[in-house]
């Protein structure tokens, strides 16, 4: 298991993403439904992260890691299957794919 402020700091990297992919989610003209409810559902579950960091509860953070990393799934998913997404929206969902999915490596 990583130190807590390790994963405060990876998790601290994985919201800036979250919140990235938010906002261009929020500006895009074009975007599937399961990719904008992924990502507002991600944004959704990092309070509940956040809250099992600051109480170092490890199966609390695992759990809800693993939750978000299935989402990410989703999100790269449906973002290969998307026909008019900038590279940039591309990108960002990737970006929080590839985070969440590591630390939920480093977690196990």
């Amino acid at each position: 298991m990583l130190q807590a402020n390790e994963v405060a700091r990876r998790f601290g990297a994985i919201e800036q993403a979250i919140g990235q992919a938010a906002q261009l989610c929020g500006s895009a003209q074009e975007m599937p439904m399961d990719l904008k409810d992924c990502i507002n559902q991600l944004d959704q579950q990092k309070a509940s992260v956040r809250q099992a960091i600051d109480a170092h509860d490890d199966a609390r953070i695992r759990q809800a890691v693993d939750n978000m990393e299935s989402l990410g799934d989703r999100a790269k998913k449906a973002c290969g299957t998307a026909a008019r997404l900038t590279p940039e929206m591309k990108q960002a969902v990737l970006k929080v794919h590839d985070e969440l999915s590591d630390l939920k490596h480093e977690l196990h």
